[in-house]
């Protein structure tokens, strides 16, 4: 199955990176699983140097919407334990992993990667529609390349109705950010096209 999560990774130089990601796992609690960054991802190139990280299991939609449309710095984090990497205040779960086998034979890669050590933290809520709403529009706003822009604006328009209905004042923000990435790259698109 694949699980909608947030993965940090640490640059060489000790960077941070927060980056959504849908890890293929086999179970509630995976002792393994395989990420799928694409290459030209600043994941991709931190676990390709660095081979290690933290996969993170969360309901805070409103950094998931952040991670997906631009970079986040501000997240509050503490030192990992076992691998050089940075957990989420925010988890409810997290997963500090080894990369022990990497495909990049094409432009999405497949990262086998192994836990190390996992731990838990906040009790997670659960998420409501508007929260699955985010989620979803978080993943259309990081394929906007791959998708007719019609289509995402119109699906767009649906998870507004929700996000509306059921959000509260996290997910409306979550929301807005990720409205605003499309909207502005869609009309960079159609500028473009004219």
């Amino acid at each position: 199955m694949i699980l909608e999560a947030l993965v940090t990774t640490l640059s060489g130089n000790g960077a941070l990176n927060i980056a959504p990601m849908g890890p293929e796992v086999d179970g509630l609690d995976p002792d393994r699983f395989v990420l799928k960054p694409f290459r030209t991802s600043q994941t991709f190139r931190n676990l390709v140097e660095t081979r290690q990280g933290v996969l993170h299991v969360t309901d805070d939609v409103l950094l998931l919407a952040r991670a997906a449309v631009g970079s986040v710095d501000d997240a509050p984090t503490r030192p990992a334990e076992v691998v050089e990497g940075r957990i989420l205040l925010s988890a409810s779960r997290w997963y500090e992993f080894r990369v022990i086998e990497i495909d990049d034979s094409s432009d999405r890669t497949r990262m086998e990667a192994t836990t190390v050590a996992r731990g838990r933290g906040v009790d997670l809520f659960g998420l409501n529609r508007a929260q699955h709403a985010v989620v979803e529009a978080a993943i259309a706003a990081t394929r906007l390349g791959l998708l007719p822009l019609e289509q995402v604006l119109e699906r767009y328009r649906e998870w507004a109705v929700l996000v509306e209905k059921t959000g509260g004042p996290r997910e409306r923000a979550a929301f807005a950010i990720l409205e605003g990435f499309v909207t502005d790259r869609g009309s960079e698109r159609r500028s473009t096209s004219s």
